[in-house]
């Protein structure tokens, strides 16, 4: 049996988020994508806190589900916190996602972390400490938790980010290395970059979608496989040493999306592949100010295996992935309209309650199914992204990157027809 998961979202508590985002419309919207085990986010903030008591009951062990309802969706409780501290000589800025087994231990993480700093003004709360000390703090109040660093090379906060990260798990962690056996690798970057890396095989590479709106969760997920599923489970698979569930693949947005994969500046609309920033030497040509240098320049610079390294050589024991776009942007490429038109609404809607879940529809439903209750460029959408058979233009300096899976006849044709529905 397949279990998908998405460990890192957030709540309506924290910056720049929905105000759509509660309990009740996560579980609906976890079963529209397709998604059966989903992190609460934000469990440090105490009003979101308050909300996941009263609003959860117990499941699976370790596992919540929507009080009341029976309802195969499940909630791992997951929050993110923000390390901002200066260590060798340089200022930090490192985030990290923690899943705690209970909420129990939840309660005691967080009144310890009342301490440090003000978990009230953000639901990513930002504490002023190292996050080896953190990660110190929290295996001393709840040994089963999990620490995983987030989105790694992101520029601006992140573990290997090129303005404030380190250069391997070791310098930031030190002694508490040992307790990090996973990393999220965030939506610039997918597995295959981060093989490039030796020193990350022993690390299993997650994903999640880092949500901030009940449209973008699953963007990105881990696929598990078993025939049950709980909270020591799932920390087991991601330790590689499950007996009942395992980690089968992650799925990916295409890395040139994120945007972060390119060096650039927005305000100058200046966008560089690491090549093109070595001859300026990182230095914006418009404004003569430093570039943004982006997730691949920041591989590039730290990987010792070659960018060309075939796929037949993934490490010993990695991950397989598989790359996807969300359905509505494949449907908007198709009418040649933006995602948030009524049409591609109506459309994702129609394909929906025809054929499933969004996971469903993108990765699991026959070439002939989807002929017969699709639009033809909507499927060859579809297809040509199973396939990977797709135009990317790469994000840079918090601009997301275009792909492109359709030519400008399949958009032609799809703008003028109607909906097989």
């Amino acid at each position: 049996m397949k279990f998908v998961a998405d460990f890192h979202i957030h709540s309506r508590f924290s910056r720049a988020t929905s105000r759509e985002i509660n309990l009740i419309n996560l579980a609906k919207w976890a079963k529209i994508k397709g998604i059966d085990v989903l992190g609460t986010g934000d469990f440090t903030h105490p009003f979101w806190f308050e909300e996941l008591k009263k609003g959860l009951e117990p499941a699976e062990r370790g596992l919540y589900k929507p009080r009341g309802d029976n309802d195969k969706t499940r909630f791992i409780l997951t929050s993110e916190i923000s390390c901002i501290y200066s260590k060798n000589g340089k200022v930090r800025k490192i985030h990290l996602v923690v899943l705690a087994p209970s909420l129990e231990d939840v309660e005691k993480i967080n009144n310890r972390l009342e301490l440090i700093g003000n978990l009230k003004s953000d639901g990513r709360p930002i504490l002023g400490i190292d996050a080896k000390e953190l990660t110190k703090i929290i295996f001393q109040v709840a040994p089963t938790s999990a620490i995983i660093p987030a989105h790694i090379w992101t520029p601006w906060f992140a573990l290997f980010g090129s303005k404030s990260g380190f250069d391997s798990v070791e310098e930031c962690f030190e002694d508490y290395s040992k307790y990090i056996f996973a990393l999220e690798t965030g939506l610039s970057s997918d597995p295959k970059m981060n093989w490039r890396l030796s020193n990350l095989d022993k690390y299993t590479l997650i994903s999640n979608s880092d949500a901030h709106s009940l449209k973008k969760l699953g963007r990105e997920a881990n696929v598990f496989e078993g025939s049950s599923i709980n909270y020591q489970q799932i920390i087991d698979a991601l330790k590689k040493n499950s007996q009942d569930l395992k980690l089968s693949y992650t799925i990916e947005f295409f890395p040139e999306e994120g945007k972060y994969h390119y060096d650039g500046h927005r305000g100058c609309n200046i966008v560089f592949p690491p090549s093109e920033t070595k001859k300026n030497n990182n230095i914006c040509p418009v404004c003569k100010r430093p570039l943004t240098i982006g997730v691949l320049n920041r591989i590039d610079e730290l990987a010792d295996r070659p960018a060309d390294r075939p796929n037949k050589q993934m490490p010993v024991k990695a991950i397989p992935f598989k790359s996807l776009v969300p359905l509505q942007e494949i449907i908007a490429e198709a009418f040649g309209v933006s995602s948030l038109s009524k049409r591609v609404e109506q459309e994702y809607w129609n394909m929906i309650d025809k054929l499933g879940s969004e996971f469903n529809i993108l990765l699991e439903v026959p070439k002939k199914e989807l002929e017969m209750l699709a639009l033809p460029e909507i499927v060859r959408g579809i297809l040509a992204v199973r396939e990977g058979k797709i135009v990317a233009e790469p994000g840079y300096d918090g601009v997301y990157g275009k792909i492109k899976a359709l030519s400008r006849e399949d958009q032609k044709t799809a703008s003028k027809q109607q909906s097989l529905f």
